[in-house]
């Protein structure tokens, strides 16, 4: 009887990496998923940005076992010259091992601690401005209203990722009510933003999370004003971008006090524009509960001076998680150009850092003190992070990959020191006259 397999080759695969034509592998087997990129749940840009290659690491590290079923009536053949790397054997492996633990499915009670830690600070910020006279108490107030938010933030990521609830119905109802309800932040904004980040770490043309200009550059690559593929627009780097950039090392904290508003912007375009969002009347819904009862409990306030102190001190405690974000990513290794599939670990190693703490401060961090075993194990429940992060070191080690964790402190100065040589850069190209040795003393450590 003949054969009638199909076989493809690497070169082959290539060759189909558009929308209109896309094909991927994963585990030696070709699939051509051209018509599943609109209806994907985590979007088109995973499959748009690893169009044509294999993607297994990806694949494992986003879907559960039960998603494999699935594969089979997109089949076409398979791929004739299929390697795997060692450092991807022992990451399958390990994900394997974790799997057969049920590590995946044992989520804890980090939730239910959450969710009951976070309607005491909603009880107390709201009681606070209603029972108390005393300015101190309601700037206090909003204080904690910063930290509402930033578990509130834990919670919508957490519920991202994997399913936080006993079902999909309630797990979603927790997305809207902690992401769009509680903070204004559209949890569909951020499932696209946050998966492309995952996909292609880093990078500074595909992540969105790199992408700041005319505030901030992490790299001189940026001076090439790169093309974002996640907003489809060119990051011109002009006059402005370049004196902003400039003083980035001195203007990012302050911007972090103020990075909300560039969420609540992404959010508002994102539902606002054309493109397609799953359960847009939910997210738009839950949106708008945000700001009805936010700018009320503001106006209860007895002045405008002790309202914009509220809203000033919510921002500026958020701000500590716009930080941490930043801390994770900015400082290591970036490059330009698409994800690649066959470099997974080495990329996700690369790109991300670990803040290292004491335990009793994970409650803080939201588990993405783990930065590195986060973004190799997504669907991880954080409550798992330290116990396994010994073997991800160890891995690392073994494949003379960098793993990358500091205390806090220290990744503040690494990523300070990140822009500051970018925007000693950026002033070479704005101001060529020759610099004194007060400048370089004032700038190198500034």
């Amino acid at each position: 009887m003949a054969d009638t397999k199909k076989y493809f080759t690497t070169k082959e695969l290539k060759k189909h990496n558009t929308r209109e034509d896309l094909w991927i592998s994963i585990q030696g087997k070709v699939y051509d998923v051209t018509n599943w990129v609109n209806d994907h749940p985590g979007g088109e840009l995973p499959l748009l940005n690893l169009a044509g290659q294999d993607v297994t690491d990806a694949f494992v590290a986003f879907h559960p076992g039960s998603a494999w079923k699935y594969l089979d009536r997109f089949f076409v053949g398979y791929l004739k010259d299929f390697q795997v790397s060692e450092a991807s054997q022992d990451y399958r492996r390990l994900s394997n091992e974790f799997s057969k633990l049920g590590m995946f499915e044992k989520k804890g009670h980090i939730t239910f601690f959450s969710l009951c830690f976070m309607a005491m600070l909603f009880t107390i910020s709201v009681g606070g401005v209603f029972w108390s006279k005393s300015m101190w108490v309601h700037l206090a107030c909003g204080g904690l209203m910063g930290f509402l938010w930033i578990q509130s933030g834990w919670i919508g990521h957490d519920s991202g990722h994997y399913q936080i609830m006993t079902g999909r119905g309630y797990n979603r109802f927790v997305q809207i009510l902690t992401g769009n309800c509680l903070t204004g932040l559209s949890i569909g904004w951020w499932k696209w933003n946050h998966n492309a980040h995952h996909i292609s770490c880093n990078s500074l043309d595909f992540d969105p999370d790199l992408q700041h200009i005319p505030f901030f550059a992490v790299s001189s690559s940026f001076f090439n004003s790169l093309t974002s593929c996640f907003y489809d627009r060119k990051m011109t780097f002009d006059k402005v971008s370049r004196f902003l950039v400039s003083y980035q090392h001195w203007t990012f904290y302050p911007v972090m006090c103020f990075a909300r508003f560039n969420l609540f912007a992404q959010t508002i375009i994102l539902l606002t524009s054309k493109r397609k969002v799953p359960n847009r009347f939910q997210e738009i819904a839950g949106v708008l509960v945000f700001w009805i009862w936010y700018p009320l409990l503001v106006s209860c306030l007895p002045s405008w001076t002790e309202r914009l102190m509220f809203v000033f001190s919510s921002l500026v405690v958020t701000g500590l998680q716009h930080l941490q974000f930043t801390l994770n990513h900015w400082s290591t290794d970036v490059y330009v150009g698409p994800p690649c599939g066959n470099d997974w670990f080495e990329k996700q190693t690369k790109g991300t850092l670990d803040i290292a703490c004491p335990s009793w401060m994970d409650w803080f961090h939201g588990g993405l003190q783990f930065q590195v075993e986060h973004h190799l194990f997504p669907r991880l429940p954080r409550c798992h992070f330290r116990k396994i992060a010994p073997l991800v070191r160890d891995l690392c080690k073994k494949h003379n990959l960098p793993y990358n964790s500091v205390s806090f402190w220290e990744a503040n100065k690494k990523t300070i020191a990140t822009l500051s040589t970018a925007a000693l850069q950026a002033r070479d190209l704005t101001n060529p006259v020759p610099k004194n040795l007060v400048w370089e003393a004032l700038n190198t450590f500034g």
